[in-house]
């Protein structure tokens, strides 16, 4: 299969997700290699690993924004891209969130909310979906994404500067994005509860 180009730049999120998650998930010192340390602050070693990792992050999720435009503004959407655009997605955003708990970076109760409203959400959305009703994004869910990605940005990248300074902006910014989360999850429930209890 030929792929057109925003399935290709999907794909390269896709890798670019999973070279993130090896960077920050794979216990590196068990297995005696050790990353160098850029700064510490405030006793913590800032690690090489987590910035390119954040470097990386930052770059797919351009693409995120970048292929969506594209395969709109050229009309080359397909189903293909759709799966793959889902799971690039929440292999980048919901992996990380999953190891920057783990870290005890962030409260192990965002990726919980986060990947049960999404399981909720896509479940609506295939439900609507064989009864032949196209749900589209809501804005409280794509402002949501970008305040999450923007947030976990900084989180990877040790929410410098703003650390110095005693400002968590990176918690504050994820905190922000989980409530919209929830807040587009409830939105997304209410709007098509009847038609999805509908069952002509």
């Amino acid at each position: 299969m030929k792929m057109n180009l925003p399935n290709k730049i999907t794909i390269v999120r896709l890798i670019l997700s999973v070279i993130v998650l090896i960077l920050i998930g794979i216990p590196w010192d068990q297995l005696g290699i050790y990353w160098p340390t850029i700064l510490e602050i405030k006793t913590t070693p800032v690690e090489l690993n987590f910035i390119i990792a954040g470097i990386l992050f930052l770059i797919a999720s351009v693409t995120d924004f970048l292929d969506g435009y594209i395969a709109r503004s050229k009309n080359l959407v397909t189903d293909f891209g759709k799966v793959m655009d889902a799971i690039a997605d929440k292999v980048l955003v919901n992996g990380v969130l999953i190891i920057l708990a783990y870290n005890h970076m962030i409260s192990v109760l965002i990726p919980v909310i986060i990947i049960t409203r999404d399981t909720v959400v896509d479940s609506i959305k295939m439900a609507s979906g064989n009864k032949g009703k196209v749900i589209a994004a809501s804005w409280p869910g794509k402002i949501k994404t970008i305040f999450m990605l923007i947030g976990v940005t900084l989180a990877l990248f040790y929410n410098l500067p703003f650390e110095m300074f005693g400002i968590y902006l990176d918690e504050v910014i994820i905190i922000i994005a989980t409530i919209l989360s929830i807040y587009s999850g409830i939105q997304y429930y209410v709007a098509n509860k009847d038609f999805i209890f509908n069952n002509k």
